[in-house]
């Protein structure tokens, strides 16, 4: 279908933000309720979107977001939860920091930290922290990912296994109802899997647009997670889960 010039102005916000409110956009474009849900609808049937109560999400399938759009969504909501990550984390200690735009958010704000020990499979932290003096590197070996520079492989899972730090600071692309942490590539799973079992506490950076969202491989349970950053509180549900579990929730 030929969209209109608001509905391509939804998709990129949509896009940028990961999610839509339906009141927010009526507000913006300065058009009533229901033809902003008109829109959404048309853009779901041909499936640029997923509507969710009051709004909507883009369409992500089975297939992930290309790195730069992942980049851009959420941007203050991820600078907020690696500010909070980051300030949970001491000096003269060792982390690992994994794949994934969040993570790579901790890393900016881990440049005053020092004597620390990043270890990571992610090329754009290791590049991120080259401005630490402060801070020893180590780079896992493995495939290298071009379209985002992660290392991802079997010599990758095998690397972490070396280790066993303070701290790991993970992401996820999605997270469902009961707390499972979901994503879409098992070669990157089976490193993320790694990772956990090499550390002392497991830190997950997480935004609330991840909440929903659906990924087909299974990574962990939040039951495996010493504290969750985010930016908005969980649903009573999950919250009730996570004080069960003895996970942390920090909401930046």
């Amino acid at each position: 279908m030929a969209l209109s010039f608001r509905q391509n102005e939804i998709l990129e916000i949509a896009r940028a933000e990961g999610r839509v409110v339906v009141e927010d956009l009526a507000q913006r474009f300065e058009v009533t309720l229901q033809t902003i849900r008109r829109d959404l609808s048309e853009l779901a049937d041909a499936g640029h979107l997923d509507r969710v109560h009051g709004g909507a999400r883009p369409r992500t399938g089975v297939a992930n977001l290309g790195y730069v759009q992942r980049r851009r969504m959420n941007e203050e909501a991820k600078a907020a939860i690696a500010r909070s990550c980051a300030a949970a984390i001491p000096e003269n200690c060792s982390i690992i920091l994994n794949l994934g735009t969040t993570t790579e958010a901790v890393a900016r704000e881990l440049l005053g930290h020092r004597n620390i020990t990043v270890i990571t499979n992610n090329m754009n932290v290791a590049n991120i922290l080259v401005a630490n003096e402060g801070c020893e590197i180590i780079v896992a070996g493995g495939a290298l990912r071009r379209s985002d520079g992660g290392l991802v492989g079997e010599l990758t899972t095998e690397f972490f296994g070396l280790f066993k730090v303070d701290y790991a600071v993970i992401g996820a692309s999605a997270m469902d109802a009961e707390g499972d942490l979901l994503d879409f590539d098992l070669a990157e799973v089976r490193v993320s899997k790694a990772i956990i079992r090499q550390a002392r506490q497991v830190f997950l950076v997480c935004d609330a647009s991840k909440l929903g969202q659906s990924a087909p491989v299974r990574l962990a349970s939040l039951q495996e997670v010493t504290t969750l950053f985010t930016d908005a509180a969980l649903p009573d549900g999950l919250a009730n889960r996570c004080a069960d579990w003895g996970t942390r929730v920090v909401v930046g």
